[in-house]
């Protein structure tokens, strides 16, 4: 075997960079190539007759570039997989554009609002909701934008859903005919189509131009054209506003300072009243806190959720008390973890310990059943559990025949934690099994034989030689373990109950069923700082670098 080695490998080691330093070296050693007319000791050149230093630095680039291009594939594949996911999910849980995006010019109007004085906004911010409510119920947004301030305050989804019905009906009309009285033109669409290219024009009526361009890329979104579409009565509000702010100083249509000279006289149309009218509750100052609150583009408001906190106009405030379940969730779920681990171990120690010491035939034959699991259905392996632990199963069924339990006394095993436990152990024990068995196969035998001659009984022997060798496999089955136990989703789900769900089951809840995307997001980036702790804190005690999978 050994003349087998010497003579000729085994396998072909690829081609590394230092290889390529080493056969250019060796060649200008041979070679001793110099530049013409230089010194003996002058620059080493190499045969194409280009300084070896620089030769020798191309050599080094094709050697990185085709070593890069060998795992491009898989860098591709972990980032698209992995590194992206985690980004996007890290990105949603602190994500709020829908608000400042949705209502950009509401949330400029609110921005000097004192959400503590008790009392709603003045006219213009109701004036800028109309705007803005406006275009979002033309886009179909503001069903959106409710959804997602009614997380945090109950009711405002409704609400935006009922005034955007409305919001088309409103009395705004009273301007559209006040101003086509002055110049039919005003109704004409090439008239807007004019005016809006003019930068003087819309110098002089700037809400009135930032309303013309969302109403013109709405109508490009839909394919129509601006110059052929009747001119919406939220525009001709737009304009009253601007000729009352402004008085169409600086303008360069005709018409625009016709308007302003009228609009002194013109009836009003008192917005705050027409929100009453569609929905009392745009009087709650409790509301436009909330989309105060809720303006900026990032927030820690999901992540404030994710421990049983909230933010409110009166800044950060607890949870209602039968509202606080987060932080009990991931209590349950650490806790649980670690006894699943812990029960794996002790189960699984054993078996592997059986498995490394038997012949390796009977040892093969044996593996089978450990695997066994693996070709069978996660959703058939768990009901089947589902069956067996409840009241009438085979479990009760035995103990009440052999008389250790009464017939109207019989254990409550499912839907609780002892069920999750149990039958998320016998999953995952062929994780912690594996693990060991590889290292302790390992360990020759021929330690605790010496360890017994020089007096040991067999429990010290096992205990001080054989458990420290056997530490790397614990540590890499209980990784493996903890780590799927942390996150696991099925087996809670069906025989956990309400007292044995992990926090996997509130994630997948609001991505599948309430959409809040955002605080799925929070809680996931928690957990996963969680599980990043714990292993910082077990490489720090036991050591990562300690941890074998044989």
């Amino acid at each position: 075997m050994s003349d087998l080695k010497s003579t000729g490998p085994q396998t072909a080691d690829a081609p590394t960079p230092e290889d390529a330093l080493h056969e250019a070296a060796a060649y200008a050693a041979r070679e001793q190539v110099h530049a013409p007319g230089g010194p003996a000791d002058g620059p080493v050149l190499a045969a194409d007759g280009t300084p070896l230093k620089r030769s020798l630095n191309r050599a080094l680039r094709r050697q990185k570039m085709r070593a890069l291009a060998l795992i491009a594939p898989l860098l591709i594949f972990v980032l698209l997989t992995f590194i992206a996911p985690i980004a996007d999910m890290l990105f949603r849980s602190v994500e709020n554009q829908i608000v400042s995006e949705t209502l950009p010019e509401t949330v400029v109007a609110l921005a000097d609002w004192d959400s503590e004085a008790g009392a709603p906004p003045a006219e213009p911010v109701f004036a800028a909701l109309y705007v803005d409510l406006f275009f979002a119920e033309a886009q179909k947004l503001h069903t959106r934008l409710g959804t997602r301030l009614n997380y945090e305050k109950t009711g405002v989804s409704s609400l935006f859903r009922k005034t955007g019905r409305r919001v088309g009906r409103f009395d705004t009309d009273t301007y559209t005919d006040q101003i086509t009285a002055l110049d039919p033109g005003w109704a004409e669409p090439a008239t807007w189509v004019a005016m809006m290219q003019n930068n003087g024009n819309r110098a002089a009526l700037p809400l009135t131009a930032r309303a013309w361009d969302r109403w013109t890329a709405y109508l490009a979104s839909e394919g129509d054209d601006p110059a052929k579409e009747d001119i919406e009565d939220v525009l001709f509000t737009t304009l009253y506003l601007d000729l009352v702010a402004t008085g169409g100083s600086g303008a360069a249509d005709a018409r625009i300072a016709q308007a302003a000279a009228a609009v002194g006289g013109f009836e009003t149309v008192t917005l705050s009243e027409q929100f009453a009218a569609a929905d009392k509750d745009w009087l709650d100052p409790e509301v436009w806190g909330t989309i105060k609150a809720f303006a900026p583009n990032y927030t820690a408001g999901y992540f404030l959720n994710s421990v049983d906190m909230q933010k409110t106009p009166h800044g950060i405030e607890a949870r209602p008390e039968n509202q606080q379940i987060y932080m009990m969730l991931f209590k349950r779920t650490i806790f649980m973890s670690i006894m699943i681990t812990l029960s794996c171990i002790l189960l699984g120690y054993p078996v592997a310990w059986i498995l490394a010491n038997l012949p390796t035939r009977t040892a093969n034959l044996l593996m089978i059943l450990v695997l066994l699991p693996f070709w069978t259905s996660l959703l058939v392996r768990t009901s089947a559990w589902k069956v067996m632990l409840q009241q009438q199963g085979v479990i009760n069924d035995t103990l009440v025949w052999l008389g250790i339990v009464a017939d109207d006394s019989r254990l409550v095993m499912i839907n609780n934690q002892f069920g999750t436990i149990v039958a998320m152990t016998h999953i995952l024990l062929p994780f912690m099994i594996l693990p060991l068995y590889s290292v302790m196969q390992t360990i020759q035998p021929t330690y605790l034989r010496a360890a017994k001659s020089l007096g040991a009984t067999n429990w010290t022997a096992f205990w001080r030689v054989y458990f420290p060798q056997s530490v790397p496999g614990i540590g890499a089955g209980s990784i493996l373990v903890f780590i799927l136990s942390i996150g696991y989703y099925i087996t809670p789900e069906i025989v956990g109950g309400t007292t044995g769900t992990f926090i996997s089951n509130r994630i997948a809840y609001h991505i599948s069923s309430s959409l809040n995307w955002g605080l799925a997001a929070a809680l996931g980036s928690i957990l996963l700082a969680v599980v990043m702790l714990l292993y910082w804190v077990y490489d720090k005690i036991v050591g990562i670098d300690n941890v074998k999978l044989g």
